[in-house]
């Protein structure tokens, strides 16, 4: 798994005033079952591969993230969430959503230089289009103010694979909780600016992403969903 843990750094009456009542229920999600990790996942592990690559000044690798990442095919939706700010006085920040494939591939470009292989193979990602990309993946941009706290309310249907990433754009800190509508907390796991979780719901229900920016600039990030 190419995920870390994810040490958890929210405060816990934000997940209580907000996402959960007041009493104890089973969990809504099954901690054992195991599925392969798909869009969500190969996205987010583009995320990672190419701040590696980039920090590395390996072109290989920022390709590689280019290409993983232009097999995923995105779409926008809206979703209900409520926001908690706070008094932290912003820095002004330098990037206004996750990297894209664009922005890769033209890091690559520069890092290849005179390289002909590394250039053919940027050529072919720039000239496929959407063929072979992975379908129902969901995501919705939020540019959280530093300090502020968003609370996602997501449903999910039962007995069905479900995926839910965090993606930010490296301007600050970010931490996420997922739990069910009882405050049952999913297990999730964290590599450089990126936080992913799966599990399997036992039945329909809401889960409730409670996203915390930590730092002192504003975080445009993608919540991804399957």
């Amino acid at each position: 798994m190419f995920f870390k843990s994810l040490s958890m750094a929210l405060a816990t009456t934000a997940l209580v005033g907000l996402s959960a009542p007041a009493f104890a229920e089973e969990p809504n999600f099954d901690a054992t079952a195991t599925a392969a990790p798909a869009a969500v996942a190969k996205y987010g592990l583009a995320q990672d591969l190419y701040a590696m690559g980039v920090e590395m000044k390996d072109a290989l690798m920022v390709v590689t993230a280019a290409k993983i990442a232009s097999g995923v095919q995105m779409t926008d939706v809206e979703r209900e969430k409520e926001t908690q700010t706070s008094e932290v006085t912003e820095e002004e920040d330098t990037a206004d959503s996750p990297t894209d494939v664009a922005t890769m591939l033209a890091t690559a470009k520069e890092l290849a230089a005179d390289d002909e292989t590394m250039m053919a193979m940027i050529e072919d990602i720039e000239a496929e289009s959407a063929r072979g990309r992975i379908g129902g993946a969901s995501r919705t941009l939020s540019r959280l103010p530093a300090g502020a706290v968003d609370v996602w309310k997501i449903p999910f249907y039962g007995q069905s694979y479900a995926e839910v990433g965090i993606a930010g754009d490296g301007d600050a800190p970010l931490s996420a909780v997922v739990t069910d509508e009882y405050g049952n907390r999913v297990g999730c796991a964290r590599s450089y600016d990126t936080i992913y979780c799966n599990f399997v719901p036992v039945r329909n229900g809401y889960f409730f992403v409670t996203v915390a920016n930590n730092g002192r600039k504003r975080n445009s990030y993608y919540l991804l969903t399957n």
